[in-house]
């Protein structure tokens, strides 16, 4: 079986390196033969000289076989035609050379591209859907609803969905919303379904849970000694600020929590504005003994987290984040850190609710942010919660577990059965039997 895995990302991109390549590891590993199409900003001549072929050559030996195309993006409309039509010519190029089972596209972009060399290419179309593209865009303030780029989305959606061999979403909401006839029909424990025959997975975005937890495991003690917070309480954010993530909401709720207990530690990792984030902090009263904003690796995320006792995830509420899975939420629980998270976001008020790792938030005022710090420390009062936030990761998070399993069960109900797939399900199925 061969597998086209189509990304309009470049290969260095975080979401490529944390949410491509291992799920196309996982594929690859139930003997898939896997290759990635990627297009990349300024083109692979934009990059030092070696890395392309460092690249090439590392993927190689993990079984991927990679090409580049360039990504264009002005003007916006043009640009995307442009990197549509020629990234389908290299599909079409690409299968006459080797035969394509599947062509794997993420999100519409890539599925559009997928879908235009499909009748070229005699090989099925997995529309990997992400998030809902036109209404992510409009809840932005990027488009206006109902004007011309978002009408074209929609049609290219509707048009998706009905030639689509199979699909994948990232929460049971987004399922619901744009399969709402697949729901309750042939759905097993996992929300796998279909509609007339096509295949439907609901994968969240997973992690290496197993990474996370040797990682809490070695460093809880260990960074905060070296935080200087023994005996303190470290409420903790990752990532990127602004945009979908409510800046300011989520700066008045450390504010909440300081006014709470003094004694609260602030530790922010995000990948830019740290000094603007440190000047705010202390517009909200926290001294610099009381804070830490830091850019550090993304090998380096797990360690903080393990110093944490509470994580924040503040995301703009609007229609288009039911569709949403945020990857900081599954590496906060595996971490063993209980969550704070704005409603509506994707499958987590129910998850919270069912599995009590976190607490939803209700409003934004200074009362709504006292109330939840109060229902998670009393939550955080039973000893065994960091290990129930660790399991709980692993069950709904997992990236062989979950992520992995379910897409190799989707590709065996979206072609026929491999015995190679089948044998690797058998076998890891016996593994955990004597786990």
């Amino acid at each position: 079986m061969h597998t086209l895995y189509v990304c309009y990302f470049g290969l260095r991109e975080p979401l490529v390196q944390t949410q491509v390549l291992p799920y196309l590891r996982q594929l690859r590993g139930a003997g898939v033969q896997v290759s990635l199409l990627t297009f990349e900003p300024g083109g692979l001549e934009s990059w030092p000289a070696s890395e392309p072929q460092q690249w090439t050559a590392r993927l190689r030996e993990e079984g991927i076989q990679w090409r580049a195309r360039r990504y264009h993006k002005r003007p916006t409309l043009p640009a995307t035609l442009f990197d549509i039509v020629a990234g389908g010519l290299t599909i079409v190029q690409w299968s006459w050379r080797e035969r394509l089972d599947v062509v794997h596209a993420r999100s519409y972009v890539a599925a559009l591209i997928a879908r235009l060399a499909g009748p070229f290419t005699r090989s099925k179309l997995l529309f990997d859907i992400r998030g809902l593209m036109a209404e992510e865009y409009v809840d932005a303030g990027s488009w206006p609803a109902g004007g011309l780029l978002y009408r074209l989305t929609k049609a290219a959606e509707r048009w998706l969905l009905r030639s689509a061999d199979g699909f994948v979403v990232l929460t049971q909401r987004a399922r619901e919303l744009l399969f709402p006839a697949a729901v309750g029909a042939n759905e097993d424990t996992t929300g796998e379904s279909e509609l007339q025959g096509r295949p439907i997975a609901v994968i969240p975005c997973c992690v290496d849970v197993a990474q996370f937890r040797l990682a809490e495991a070695a460093a809880r003690e260990q960074t905060r000694q070296a935080l200087g917070v023994a005996g303190r309480r470290v409420v903790i954010y990752v990532g990127s600020l602004g945009g979908w993530y409510l800046t300011e909401e989520t700066l008045a709720l450390f504010e909440a929590a300081r006014q709470q207990d003094p004694a609260t530690f602030a530790l922010i990792l995000t990948p830019r504005d740290v000094p603007q984030v440190e000047r705010q902090l202390r517009a909200r009263g926290y001294a610099e003994t009381d804070f830490r904003v830091l850019s550090v690796a993304p090998t380096e995320v797990a360690r903080y987290l393990a110093a944490a006792d509470i994580a924040l995830s503040l995301i703009k509420p609007c229609y288009s984040k039911q569709a949403s899975s945020p990857t900081k939420i599954a590496e906060y629980l595996a971490c063993g850190v209980p969550v704070i998270s704005t409603a509506g976001i994707g499958d987590l008020d129910a998850l919270f609710a069912r599995a009590r790792v976190g607490v939803i938030l209700r409003g934004f005022t200074a009362a709504d942010y006292l109330a939840a710090l109060q229902a998670l420390d009393e939550m955080r009062a039973a000893p065994e919660l960091r290990a129930h936030c660790r399991q709980v990761a692993v069950t709904e998070f997992d990236l062989e577990r979950v992520g992995g399993r379910r897409y190799r069960r989707l590709y065996q109900r979206l072609l026929a059965p491999a015995n190679a797939l089948q044998d690797e399900e058998a076998s890891v199925c016996s593994t955990r039997a004597t786990d």
